[in-house]
């Protein structure tokens, strides 16, 4: 195990139980608000994983629905209830859904890539709309999830929920985090900037991108499941166009730079549409625009340049630099 790992390991682990600590403490309101940022954070992690191969997908509500549905229904009628479970069974339904797909999507870029997924996320939401066995544009509610055979009280079920968010979030951030330092991802910021001398070298570029868009597809699922167990209630709107410009939002909030990163992106948004939509309704999306463009502005990285850039320059400053 090479000391990168170990300290990727170590920072994953440190920071799951400083979550799962400060969470003790907080108010039901803001756990909520927490695990909704942390469900949502994820599925823009995947968004992240796809802009470092050079592609953005805008239809990231097709796995984030279909997560969703498929525990949903999966808890209703299949009994499966445990909140562990709940979640896999979510992931598993988004890459078994996205699998055909992701040989046709890694064969485009740029605009073409965008549009094929938001084609793909409406052609879903339209088919939710007319499903009545699915609740039809209404959806349908789910029962409150079990843990381990236990079943949950309504005064634990948001701490719990929480930690249940906080200890899925923690091991695919970091499994996200040694992917992309893997040698399979460094091919990808490869691929993004020159794919003919990627070709060269030998590596797939197509097979790089359709598993970047795999790895996005379970991370949208195992975020609906999360959602659905948070909300109760799943409905056609999991898969709506403005569900998935709001996850691109945060993925270019965030960069491709630091996980970290595009977790505190998913707070700082889901903090301005609640406080927003309290205060000043209807109005937070023009908060976030404007938030948005003065972070292009000054930080056209995103927020992880903030820790990353001064990290670079202090493993880059001369030893005699005392300064």
């Amino acid at each position: 195990m090479t000391n990168s790992l170990k300290k990727t390991l170590f920072i994953g682990l440190l920071l799951t139980v400083l979550f799962l600590v400060a969470g003790l403490v907080m108010p039901k309101w803001l756990l909520f608000l927490s695990t909704m940022a942390l469900s949502h954070g994820l599925v823009s992690l995947g968004i992240v994983l796809l802009m470092r191969v050079g592609v953005v997908s805008f239809g990231q509500g097709f796995v984030f629905a279909l997560g969703g549905y498929a525990s949903a229904m999966a808890a209703n009628h299949l009994g499966i209830t445990d909140a562990f479970l709940m979640v896999f069974v979510g992931g598993g339904a988004a890459v078994l859904c996205a699998l055909p797909f992701a040989p046709l999507l890694s064969r485009y870029r740029g605009i073409f890539f965008a549009m094929l997924t938001l084609a793909i996320s409406m052609v879903l939401y339209g088919i939710l709309v007319k499903t009545e066995a699915l609740g039809g544009s209404d959806g349908f509610n789910v029962s409150r999830p079990t843990l381990l055979g236990q079943s949950i009280s309504s005064e634990q079920s948001n701490w719990v929920l929480y930690s249940v968010a906080v200890l899925v979030v923690g091991v695919l951030a970091t499994l996200a985090r040694i992917y992309v330092d893997s040698v399979r991802g460094l091919v990808s910021l490869a691929i993004r900037e020159n794919e003919l001398r990627v070709e060269y070298l030998g590596a797939s570029v197509s097979q790089a991108v359709a598993t970047n868009y795999l790895l996005a597809s379970f991370m949208g699922g195992v975020g609906g499941a999360l959602t659905l167990m948070s909300l109760g209630h799943i409905e056609p709107n999991f898969s709506y166009w403005t569900t998935s410009g709001e996850f691109v939002f945060v993925a270019i909030l965030a960069g491709h730079h630091s996980m970290l990163a595009v977790f505190v992106g998913s707070f700082v948004v889901e903090v301005v549409r609640s406080f927003s939509n309290l205060y000043f309704p209807n109005t937070w999306q023009l908060a976030m625009g404007l938030f948005l463009l003065v972070v292009i502005r000054f930080l056209p990285l995103g927020l992880g340049s903030l820790w990353i850039n001064r990290k670079n320059k202090k493993t880059t400053r001369p030893k005699g630099d005392q300064s």
